[in-house]
């Protein structure tokens, strides 16, 4: 397998140390530029519309100073699996011995099962943007099939992964939480379902106002186990 992908500079930054981001491991995170969405709360605006300016050599050159220090690496952005090179470059990371998480909208469901089958990530935060009704509304994408093709694929193969909604109020409303969370019980998602308060800040892609009023999390069905962030 050719490594010339090596020298490619997908990544606009790395983080060179989290608790938070991958449960029980100590972990960097990768910043991959690029998105195929548009959402009006995505804060990362920089590392949506910027190019990369760090090669992957050099990030893992960086992972080879924390083996033994590090267990895992997130794939995060923007969205990662845009990046056509992805599956060699989680080999590369596997041959390091670490442990790979990724964050995606779940729109590249050929490569999420790709990486699945071939055991190149071991956890996956997978973004459900809104119901099918809002989903273009709000991403400004319309593929939603894609991302369903992600979600049953990972429920069908017992996959470790969590399904997870940024709320701001003014977008999506309890019934859309609760619409979600029955497609989630009717597709038998076992797992937990975060829920993730929007938090305010100025530079957003949609110049966003802070929310008029929160939901009101006392109204949120039962259905699924749910696990409230920053409410």
């Amino acid at each position: 397998m050719s490594r010339d992908f090596l020298t490619d500079k997908p990544l606009y930054d790395i983080t060179k140390f989290t608790t938070l981001d991958f449960h029980e491991n100590l972990a960097c995170i990768f910043w991959f530029c690029k998105c195929n969405m548009r959402c009006p709360y995505c804060y990362n605006t920089p590392i949506v519309f910027g190019e990369g300016t760090i090669s992957l050599q050099t990030a893992l050159k960086f992972l080879e100073t924390r083996q033994n220090r590090l267990t895992g690496v997130v794939l995060s952005g923007g969205e990662c699996t845009l990046y056509p090179h992805l599956k060699e470059l989680c080999q590369e990371i596997k041959n390091l011995g670490f442990k790979i998480k990724i964050d995606t909208n779940g729109t590249n469901p050929n490569l999420i099962k790709d990486l699945v089958k071939n055991q190149l990530v071991d956890y996956i935060a997978l973004d459900y943007k809104a119901p099918k009704e809002k989903f273009e509304e709000i991403t400004k994408n319309r593929n939603f099939d894609d991302f369903e093709k992600s979600l049953q694929f990972l429920i069908n193969n017992n996959f470790t992964f969590e399904a997870r909604t940024t709320v701001h109020s003014n977008l999506l409303n309890i019934s859309d939480i609760n619409t979600i969370i029955d497609d989630l019980h009717k597709r038998n998602y076992t797992q937990t379902y975060y829920l993730q308060n929007y938090l305010h800040v100025e530079d957003t892609i949609g110049k966003i106002p802070e929310q008029s009023k929160p939901i009101d999390t006392k109204k949120i069905n039962n259905k699924i186990k749910v696990s409230l962030r920053e409410f």
